[in-house]
Order: C-alpha cells, then sequence, then structure tokens
C-alpha cells in the first residue's frame, strides 16, 4: 500500500508545514508520528497539497490568533448545499451545518489537538470500509458525532489566485489551471471506449454524440447489442445490471488487440469529459510505465485493502498498465463484478500505484461544494440524475471553456 511521501517545513514560531498527496488513511498512520516527533517542540501541524501557495509570514500572523494550548481545527470551510451520494447523504436535514476543510487552501491542527487525536486513532483505528472524500471524512472524525471539533473557518486560508485583488488578506493562495508538463498527447494517441447497452442506445449515447464524442479521434461504443447507427461493438458479453467487469475486461483485450496508441480511456455512457483537458494532462505522464489514472477511492485501507481508480469520472489506462494487467492471472470473479475494484485490487497486487487526479469526478457538479469547483478546471463529472446533462457539459467541460471569465458563465455555474 502506498502512503504520502511528507515533505516538512519548519516555521520559527513553532509549526511545522506538510505538503502530502493525502493517501486516505493519512490520519491513522502519520498523525502518531507527528506526536512523537514534533509534540514537544512544535504549535501547530499545517498541511497543504503541492499547488498551495503559502505567505509564511501571514500564515504565522494568522496563527498567532489562536490559543496554541488549545485544541484547534482549522481551515477553509466547504460544506453541501444538499446531501450527496459521495458523502453517503450525511446530515440530509441540513448538509449545510457541517463544515469540511478545503484541502486546497491549507488546513491546520493545533498541537493539543494532534497529539489528542493521535492517542485515539491508538486504540480506535479508522474503520470506514470505502474512503470516497477525504476531507469530508478528516471532519467527521475530528468531529466524533459532535464529542469533537468542528472545523473554525478561517478567511485567510483561501483558493483564490495570488494575483487576485481578493487574495490581499490570505496567507494561502491557488493557482486555477491545469496541469502544464510539456506537450499534450495527440488526441490520435488516445483510444475511447464507452460502456454501454441497447437500453440507453437512444437516452444515452446521442448525448455524447452531442457533447464530447466530436473531441474524440478514436472512440467506440460497446454494448450487448450491434447497432449499425452509432455504431456499437458487441463484445460477447451479457449485459449485468451492475459491476461490468466482464466487460472492462473485454476491452482491454481488445485496446492491445486492435489499437497502436498509448492511452486507453474507459468511461460510461453517461460519463461527461474533456479530451482536450485529458490530451493536457496527459502530457504529465509516460505512458512507457504503468499508469492508473483518475479519481482514487479506497476500500478497506486500514487493514490491508487498496486504493482503486472510481469508474463513473473514467479510468485512464498507459498501454504498459494494460499489458502488465493483462499479463498477469488476475481476472473478474465474475462478469457483475465491480470492474473498478477488481482492477484497483489487481494493480495492487502488481504493485502498480493508482495515481489520483482531482479533477476527474464520479459525480454531478451539485454534488460538491461551489467553493471547491471553483478553483478547479475540470476533466469529468458522472451521471444525468436530475440536471439537463448537455447544458452541465457546454458549462463546465466544453473546449474553450477553461479561457471564459464573464459573468454570465459564473452566473451559469452558480444556478448548477
Amino acid at each position: 500500500m502506498d502512503y504520502p511521501s511528507t515533505h516538512a517545513a519548519t516555521c520559527r514560531s513553532g509549526c511545522k508545514i506538510f505538503g502530502s498527496s493525502y493517501h486516505p488513511y493519512l490520519m491513522e498512520k502519520i498523525l502518531s508520528s507527528f506526536s512523537a516527533t514534533y509534540g514537544r517542540n512544535s504549535s501547530w501541524i499545517f498541511f497543504c497539497e503541492e499547488e498551495t501557495n503559502i505567505r509564511i509570514l501571514k500564515l504565522l500572523e494568522t496563527l498567532k490568533r489562536f490559543d496554541k494550548s488549545k485544541e484547534w481545527f482549522l481551515g477553509k470551510a466547504l460544506y453541501d448545499e444538499e446531501s450527496t451520494i459521495i458523502h453517503h447523504y450525511a446530515f440530509a436535514e441540513n448538509p449545510k451545518i457541517f463544515k469540511y476543510p478545503d484541502l486546497t487552501a491549507g488546513w491546520a491542527l493545533s498541537i493539543p489537538l494532534v497529539n489528542k487525536l493521535a492517542s485515539k486513532l491508538k486504540n480506535e483505528p479508522l474503520k470506514s470500509d470505502f474512503t470516497i472524500d477525504l476531507k469530508h471524512e478528516i471532519a467527521l472524525h475530528i468531529w466524533e458525532k459532535g464529542n469533537g471539533h468542528q472545523l473554525t473557518a478561517v478567511p485567510e486560508f483561501c483558493t483564490d489566485d495570488a494575483t487576485s485583488v481578493k487574495a490581499a488578506h490570505c496567507a494561502t493562495t491557488f493557482n486555477t489551471f491545469l496541469p502544464l508538463c510539456g506537450s499534450p498527447v495527440k488526441k490520435e494517441n488516445i483510444f475511447v471506449a464507452v460502456k454501454t447497452c441497447k437500453r440507453f442506445h437512444k437516452e444515452r449515447v446521442p448525448i455524447v454524440k452531442l457533447t464530447w464524442e466530436k473531441q474524440a479521434a478514436l472512440l467506440e461504443y460497446y454494448s450487448d447489442y450491434t447497432d449499425s447507427t452509432i455504431p456499437t461493438v458487441d463484445l460477447g458479453i451479457p449485459n449485468v445490471k451492475r459491476g461490468h467487469c466482464g466487460k472492462t475486461f473485454a476491452i482491454l483485450e481488445r485496446f492491445l488487440n486492435v489499437s497502436k496508441t498509448s492511452w486507453l480511456v474507459i468511461v460510461d455512457d453517461d460519463t461527461l469529459i474533456s479530451i482536450s483537458r485529458l490530451q493536457n494532462l496527459l502530457g504529465c505522464y509516460a505512458s512507457e510505465e504503468p499508469v492508473f489514472l483518475g479519481e482514487r477511492y479506497g476500500y478497506g485501507l486500514g487493514t490491508g485493502g487498496y486504493s482503486y481508480i472510481t469508474g463513473g469520472g473514467g479510468m485512464v489506462f498507459s498501454r504498459e498498465a494494460v499489458q502488465k494487467l493483462l499479463h498477469s492471472k488476475c481476472r473478474c470473479y465474475r462478469n457483475d463484478a465491480p470492474d473498478d475494484m477488481v482492477l484497483g485490487m489487481c494493480f495492487s497486487g502488481l504493485g502498480v500505484s493508482v495515481t489520483h487526479s482531482p479533477l476527474f469526478h464520479q459525480a454531478r457538479p451539485m454534488d460538491y461544494p461551489k467553493d471547491y469547483l471553483a478553483h478547479q478546471v475540470p476533466i469529468s463529472f458522472h451521471k444525468h440524475w436530475n440536471l439537463d446533462p448537455v447544458k452541465v457539459y457546454f458549462t463546465w467541460l466544453a473546449p474553450g471553456e477553461d479561457s471564459q471569465k464573464g459573468e454570465l458563465h459564473q452566473h451559469i455555474k452558480e444556478d448548477l
């Protein structure tokens, strides 16, 4: 199981700054280490992401407002506008009441709270089977069903652009852009596989064709029924209500047999995706290495489980990853097994780490806080339920959307 490589910087007034890739069991695995190492000579632990910009003097000034001898959980507060599946519909009666930190803005724990949490975790390890949204799960754990601490919102922890007038008061800032690692991968080097079935040929496939299909140079629809008007490819795998592991592994086999591209993307027929943004992101990775990329979830991580890429937001494979997987003996235990979890289990056994990107989304835009999406350039969303998928695509994902900054554009996003 891969854990984050954590980088520390020391503040003169006794805080420690940590940058981390935020593996889902970060709290259980490293808080005890932080407590033992820094519990006597530091006042704060400050966590941030690689892209977080920190104004050290402003951060120190901000932390001085809080009594370091007390237990504090500080951050930029996010909340759910409505109860959402990614948080198991928590606080359904009033989802806005529960606040959790935007990790991009950074978040801080006072040493007394670090010590308390470390002690508690020794006796009561995290028990959740699934890890879906770490920031929400961290806040739930610290809250302790009302017996612990709620997040204290700190306005100086920001995700505004460093050059923005709004960022003048900020201790942290964030630049909103797609990763730039060189030339984008050519769309002719990306093979796109859309999983569908006869039931959705007239309901979902037309949405794909109306929105993002034209961005893809190489795309095939895989179904349980051959339809020349789409067209679809029947892989000989019967349709199942859930899981689709048999179909996914058949797609992987076909990819190696019919395509010479370096990258494979597997999506559902109700996935909305920006191929052009994906091209930019893939420029950061080497297809000669086994890459398995998307939105990372976790299963049983506290008890020897594994991470996996959740399928709805799109699963991206390098050719090397597909070859390594299919050369192994790891396969579906049945056709309707959950394909994304089986893939995670297989890659874990092969020693291939899954690569997380928060730009892929398993759910709809309204399932995420507005402030969270405001500093993203998203690559995908999932599900057509209770929304206009065409409007969602052209609001959030269509080519050219990256540069639109007008008030109308922002207003449309707020409506969604």
